[in-house]
């Protein structure tokens, strides 16, 4: 399962069983300045049948650390601990504007829809994952 860390809502995606095609799998609402929401993540992750997590790196334009990175990396160490399912950290800068794009390419409006937005950002992130591993193996 990928997750797009956001600060209203957490986008989610996640793959077919050989791993080939991802898919958006919604979001999850988040409250402003509060921690992310790990109870609701780990639910979907039940429900979706996850087998891992891919989680967005929020870096900055130098590739360093953010703040959100920081919590990226603490919330993909408490879902693997939590259920003992391996969480792979992936760059992300580029995924939300991507998938902005790709909808905006396919003639659609983004307006009242962040939360599609959010869940084919992860969906692009889980695809890039699925490519990193298909070269590595």
């Amino acid at each position: 399962m990928a997750i797009d860390l956001g600060d209203r809502r957490v986008g989610l995606a996640i793959s077919d069983p050989e791993g080939m095609i991802a898919s958006p799998a919604g979001f999850v609402e988040r409250r402003p300045g509060k921690r992310p929401p790990l109870t609701a993540l780990l639910a979907q992750a039940t429900a979706l049948g996850a087998r891992g997590f891919v989680v967005g790196l929020p870096l900055d334009q130098q590739g360093d650390d953010t703040p959100r990175a920081v919590e990226a990396r603490r919330l993909a160490h408490e879902l693997s601990a939590r259920t003992g399912l391996p969480a792979q950290m992936v760059d992300e800068r580029f995924t939300t504007a991507a998938a902005l794009q790709a909808i905006q390419a396919m003639g659609g409006s983004t307006r009242g829809r962040k939360g599609d937005v959010d869940a084919l950002a992860a969906t692009l992130l889980l695809q890039h994952a699925m490519r990193m591993a298909e070269h590595a193996g």
